[in-house]
């Protein structure tokens, strides 16, 4: 080994030597180091990093395109200028420690200055194009958490309406029956359904024999012989004016006067005087009258009314028992008197308490009467009396409430109590047990007063508005 370094043309312990030695291995451990660092990326699909520790609602989306074919030459082209100019640099140095032409120095120095330039070129060609790359990729990245938020936002809608959803059917499941529902005997056992078997089957002449039969059917119904009368007369004149062409014009003519007969204007606001708003309740025992003050008491609280119950019926114990417990269940003050007490006291208490806590809404309950008795519908009046002294102009409603299974006699109640205390409105209840819904049109057609409640089943929602149009809508259609 010895022998090999005495026969090389320098002296290798030479400090010159030792120095360009140094200066030649930190040179190329440069260039391997800049080439390792400038190796061209693998092509890679825009892709969000799924390394992140941002949580995803929070944070854009990372977006890493591939360079474009453009950056990737100009990469190549800088990468090979720099190579040429190390080499020029290190030819250059070579001959200047053989004390080369100073001519060829120049040249090799020219060289490598040109190379580093057209280095530098195209280093900048490709910085431009990186620019754009990240520009792109921020672009993307953007239009990537739009899109997210978008799908975010289509899925808090869709998780809404499957909220709104899943609240609508808890909300029918818990609005008891339909009046459609609460009629079902009356058009299939009722009147209605005689008169579709009239107008059903093979097609008819309006003749005598129909006129006779519908007849029949209308006085054999729960509407009233006076309204019966009416009917069949309306049906009579059109026939001899040649308008019903066959049953099912007929069976319109009928509809149409339905129609008409029931399109009585009724308020469903439990308000509207005072306040207090009052309402005297009235009618025979058994028909409803307690179960129909309590459920309109706990509709009132729902929508946020303060109300007082007065207990009037102080003749029958188990009363004002019950509405004791629909006064709790609706969150209404009641106001009741001793057993055997003046109905009439008990309610002029109850308007009093209703002005003193600022209520919304009074409701009297009145002892059940038989509309045949006159002394105790008299009692009535008086009740009626008593009630304006406590608040002048009260009652604002007279509500009757009638047992619809009652049929004809629930029409000769109502011609009762109209005459002895002005009744303003009615509540039918039972109509989900009775095929005599239609009393409701005699009601109507004698007395002009307007059914404001139908009762079709047990729950507070059973209790519903009366609606003339759909009440025609559920006996017809």
């Amino acid at each position: 080994m010895q022998s090999f370094l005495d026969q090389l043309p320098f002296r290798y312990d030479d400090p010159l030597v030792i120095g360009v030695a140094a200066a030649v291995l930190l040179l190329l451990i440069a260039v391997i180091v800049r080439l390792a660092s400038r190796k061209k990326p693998a092509p890679v699909v825009p892709q969000v990093d799924a390394q992140r520790q941002v949580p995803a609602e929070t944070a854009t989306p990372k977006v890493t395109l591939p360079p474009s074919e453009l950056e990737a030459k100009k990469l190549a082209e800088a990468e090979a200028a720099r190579a040429q100019a190390e080499e020029s640099r290190r030819e250059r140095n070579r001959l200047a420690n053989e004390n080369a032409d100073a001519a060829k120095l120049k040249e090799l120095k020219a060289q490598e200055e040109q190379a580093k330039k057209a280095a530098y070129q195209a280093e900048k060609a490709a910085e431009a194009e990186a620019k754009e790359r990240k520009k792109r990729e921020a672009e993307e990245a953007l239009r990537l958490e739009a899109e997210r938020k978008q799908r975010e936002r289509e899925e808090e809608e869709q998780k809404k309406a499957a909220a709104a959803e899943l609240e609508k059917q808890r909300v029918a499941a818990q609005a008891g029956q339909t009046l459609a529902q609460g009629l079902a005997k009356t058009k299939s056992e009722g009147f209605i359904g005689r008169l579709n078997g009239l107008f059903g089957g093979a097609p008819r002449a309006i003749d005598e024999k129909v006129l006779g039969e519908l007849e029949e059917v209308l006085f054999t119904a729960d509407i009233g012989v006076k309204t019966a009368s009416n009917l069949v007369e309306t049906a009579r004149e059109r026939a001899r004016k040649n308008e019903l062409a066959d049953a099912d014009a007929l069976k319109k003519v009928i509809r149409r006067e339905v129609e008409r007969i029931v399109d009585l204007k009724a308020t469903h606001r439990l308000s509207g005087g005072g306040p207090p708003h009052v309402i005297m309740v009235v009618g025979v025992n058994g028909a409803g009258k307690t179960t129909t003050i309590g459920k309109l008491a706990a509709k009132a609280t729902a929508e946020g009314k303060k109300v007082v119950l007065a207990a009037g019926d102080t003749f029958r114990a188990a009363a004002a028992e019950q509405l004791d417990i629909w006064a709790e269940r609706a969150k209404a003050e009641l106001v009741k008197g001793k057993e055997d007490a003046d109905p009439a006291s008990v309610i002029f208490d109850g308007v009093k308490r209703g002005l003193e806590v600022k209520a919304d809404l009074v409701i009297a309950d009145t002892a059940g009467r038989l509309h045949t008795k006159a002394n105790l519908m008299e009692e009535l009046k008086k009740v009626r009396r008593v009630i304006d002294k406590a608040l002048p102009g009260a009652p604002h409603e007279v509500l009757l409430v009638l047992d619809s299974t009652n049929g004809q006699n629930a029409i000769a109640q109502a011609r009762q109590f109209h005459d002895a205390v002005g009744i303003t409105s009615i509540a039918l209840t039972k109509l989900d047990g009775t095929a005599k819904g239609g009393v409701i049109i005699g009601i109507c057609d004698e007395l002009k007063v307007p059914v404001a409640w139908a009762g079709v089943g047990e729950k507070v929602q059973d209790l519903r508005p009366f609606e003339p149009k759909e009440f025609v809508e559920a006996l017809f259609d």
